[in-house]
């Protein structure tokens, strides 16, 4: 990674992709705070000065995404590094879901990550270097009870991410995936008091400022595949080969879940997030 690179964020007006953006220019980087909440990426511009560039995009959209990398590569001439960020659930198990809900979820963490990753790596050939980094989850490796389509988008985000890393293994691009464990955003608390969102609070949840700071080490470093954190996430990646230990261990993990979402519950209704919200 250069001294000064350009980073091209998505989804990051707020959560991980807001505290990416806070890290980067920190750290003496530019940034083009992508995110389809026009609003909250001017407002992030405005606290982060010159070194920002706020964009609208949609990411489901091919448009979106080539006229993003045109104005890009108009402001800085170029980019260096790609964070695919965006994502969302709909909370509730697979029979409450609707095909809309469904749907989204799709479009959005996964085939939209597509979409990226097709129109970014041609421009990324044609510079001469580039950097992908994709966020998947530790979901990715461990089918949850509760978030069936959450966690199958995640999957297939990794089978996709490095099945396309080897595709381009002889071209000048980079890839790297970083899977967190549930982390403290709006994303997460939107989950307090639904029942199938007990699995998310089992564990202690990470900071979005720790997961920046992942992303910023797969920016200079590259692994293939970053987990964080580095030593729950080697198990439950490993846990992931063996779906019946996991349906072993699953009961007693949402029981735990369960007591800490209720101790995290809201005090009034009013204090209720939607029931989804982009990471």
């Amino acid at each position: 990674m250069k001294p000064a690179s350009v980073f091209l964020i998505t989804g990051a007006a707020n959560g991980i992709g807001r505290a990416t953006a806070d890290l980067v220019v920190e750290q003496g980087h530019k940034v083009a705070i992508c995110d389809i909440d026009a609003d909250g990426a001017a407002e992030l511009a405005g606290t982060l000065g010159e070194a920002s560039y706020p964009l609208q995009l949609d990411v489901r959209s091919e448009t979106d995404w080539a006229e993003a990398l045109d104005l890009c590569w108009k402001r800085f001439g170029g980019v260096d590094v790609v964070v695919n960020n965006a994502g969302l659930i709909h909370n509730g198990f697979v029979r409450d879901q609707t095909a809309d809900d469904i749907r989204h979820m799709v479009e959005v963490n996964y085939l939209a990550l597509i979409t990226a990753c097709r129109t970014v790596v041609p421009r990324f050939i044609e510079q001469g270097y580039g950097h992908v980094i994709n966020i998947g989850s530790l979901a990715g490796f461990v089918p949850l009870k509760g978030q069936a389509v959450y966690s199958g988008t995640k999957h297939a985000v990794r089978a996709f991410h490095h099945a396309l890393a080897l595709e381009h293994e002889n071209d000048p691009v980079d890839f790297s995936l970083v899977c967190p464990a549930a982390v403290d955003t709006g994303m997460l608390k939107q989950q307090i008091g639904h029942e199938s969102a007990a699995l998310s609070f089992a564990d202690e949840s990470l900071t979005a400022s720790e997961v920046a700071q992942g992303i910023l080490h797969a920016a200079e470093h590259k692994p293939v595949e970053l987990v964080l954190p580095a030593v729950r996430g080697e198990l439950i990646r490993l846990l992931g080969v063996y779906p019946a230990m996991v349906k072993r261990i699953t009961h007693a993990s949402e029981a735990r879940g369960a007591r800490a979402m209720e101790r995290m519950q809201p005090k009034s209704a009013s204090e209720s997030d939607p029931r989804y919200h982009r990471g």
